[in-house]
C-alpha cells in the first residue's frame, strides 16, 4: 500500500537526488583542497590543452610526428606565457606607483565634492600596497611564505606544462579510454558528455583569450591617445580581467576612469569613460557573438554566481576556474538533454563530438617515434 501520492513521492526522490549531489560536491571540494597541489596543476593543464588543441591539430595535419607537435606547442606556450607574465608584470612595475598616486588624487577630487565617501577612497588608495601584500599573505596562507611558496609556484607550473605535453601528445587515446572506463551499456553516453565538456571549455579559453587580446589592445591605444598614464599597464589589467567574465571589466574600467579623473581631468575621464563602454558594447554585441562558441552561452547571474562561489573555494584561482568549468557543466547537461530528448534532432554524435581530441572530424593519429 501506498501512503503517499505520486507527487510526494516524486518530490521526495528528487530531494533525496539533490542531497546525494550536494554531499558528492562538498566532498570532492573538500579533497581538491586537501590535494591542491595536484589538482591545481591538472586543471590549468586542462586548459591549457583546450586552448592549444587546435593549434597542435593543425601540427598533425601538417604531419608532424605526436611527440614533436605537443614538444613545439608546449615550448611555445611556455614562450609565449612567460613573456606575457613579464610584459604585465614590468608595465605593473613601472606605471603602479604612478596608477596609485592618481587614484589618491581622484580620491581627493571626489571627497572634495562628496565627503566622507571619497575619505574611504583615499584610505584605500594609500594604504593599496599594505591591502595587496596583505591579499597575497592570504593566498598564500596555506603554504610555508618566502621562497617555498616561489617554488610551489614554479613547480606546479611546471608540472602543470608537462601535463599539457602528455595531454596533447595522447589526446587520440582519450576516447577509447573513456569507453573503457565507462559502465556497460553507458560508453556511447559518456564519450558524447566529455565531448562536449571538452568543447565547452575549449571555446570559452580560446574565445576569452582573443576577446580579451582585442579588449587590451583597444583600451590601451584609446588610453595612449587620451594621455591617460599608465595607459600601458591599465591595458595588462584589462587583459588579465578579461579572463573574469564582467566583474574583471568593470573593475579594469573603473580603475581606468578613475586615473583619468586624477591626472587629465574631468573631461579627459568621461572620454575614457566613453572609450571603455564602447569597447565593452562592441564586446558584448559583436566580438562575443562572432568569436564565443555557443557552446559556453550563459545568462550573466549563472556566471556571477560561479564566479562568487569560486572565490569563495579557492580565491582568485577560483574565479579563474569557476566560469570554464561552469561551462563544462552546461555542456554536459545540454548533451544529456540532446540524448534523452523523445524526438530529439541530434543525437549521441551531435554537437557533442566537436572540438574534442580524438573524435570524429579529428586528424587521424600518426606514428610516435
Amino acid at each position: 500500500m501506498q501512503l503517499l501520492p505520486e507527487g510526494a513521492r516524486r518530490l521526495a526522490a528528487w530531494c533525496v537526488v539533490i542531497l546525494l549531489a550536494a554531499g558528492v560536491g562538498w566532498v570532492g571540494i573538500q579533497l581538491c583542497a586537501e590535494f591542491r597541489t595536484a589538482v591545481v596543476p591538472v586543471l590549468l593543464a586542462l586548459l591549457g590543452t583546450a586552448l592549444l588543441g587546435p593549434l597542435h591539430r593543425r601540427m598533425i595535419k601538417a604531419r608532424i610526428n605526436r611527440s614533436l607537435a605537443a614538444a613545439l606547442t608546449c615550448v611555445a606556450v611556455a614562450v609565449v606565457v612567460g613573456g606575457a607574465v613579464y610584459v604585465v608584470v614590468a608595465a605593473l612595475i613601472h606605471t603602479g606607483s604612478q596608477i596609485v598616486s592618481s587614484l589618491r588624487e581622484a580620491s581627493r577630487s571626489v571627497a572634495e565634492h562628496f565627503g566622507a565617501a571619497g575619505t574611504s577612497l583615499d584610505d584605500i588608495a594609500a594604504n593599496s600596497q599594505d591591502l595587496l601584500a596583505k591579499f597575497g599573505g592570504t593566498a598564500a596562507s596555506n603554504v610555508v611564505s618566502g621562497v617555498s611558496v616561489v617554488a610551489e609556484t614554479l613547480a606546479e607550473a611546471f608540472l602543470a606544462l608537462l601535463l599539457v605535453f602528455f595531454f596533447l601528445r595522447d589526446s587520440h587515446r582519450v576516447a577509447g579510454s573513456l569507453r573503457s572506463l565507462a559502465p556497460r551499456g553507458t560508453a556511447d553516453v559518456v564519450e558524447a558528455m566529455a565531448r562536449r565538456a571538452y568543447g565547452a571549455v575549449e571555446g570559452f579559453m580560446r574565445g576569452t583569450t582573443i576577446i580579451a587580446l582585442i579588449d587590451a589592445l583597444c583600451i590601451t591605444v584609446g588610453l595612449l591617445v587620451l594621455r591617460v598614464p599608465g595607459a600601458v599597464g591599465l591595458g595588462a589589467l584589462v587583459f588579465v580581467g578579461a579572463y573574469i567574465p564582467y566583474l574583471g571589466a568593470f573593475i579594469s574600467g573603473t580603475v581606468a576612469v578613475l586615473v583619468a579623473l586624477a591626472d587629465r581631468g574631468f573631461v579627459i575621464a568621461l572620454w575614457t569613460l566613453g572609450v571603455v563602454l564602447a569597447i565593452q558594447m562592441l564586446e558584448g554585441y559583436g566580438l562575443q557573438p562572432m568569436i564565443q562558441s555557443r557552446q559556453v552561452q550563459m545568462h550573466p547571474a549563472v556566471v556571477l554566481l560561479a564566479i562568487t562561489a569560486g572565490a569563495s573555494v579557492a580565491g582568485v584561482l577560483g574565479m579563474l576556474l569557476a566560469v570554464p568549468l561552469t561551462a563544462a557543466v552546461f555542456g554536459v547537461v545540454h548533451e544529456l538533454r540532446v540524448l534523452y530528448a523523445p524526438e530529439g534532432p541530434e543525437g549521441p554524435t551531435g554537437p557533442g563530438t566537436s572540438g574534442f581530441p580524438g573524435g570524429p572530424g579529428a586528424p587521424a593519429p600518426s606514428e610516435d617515434a
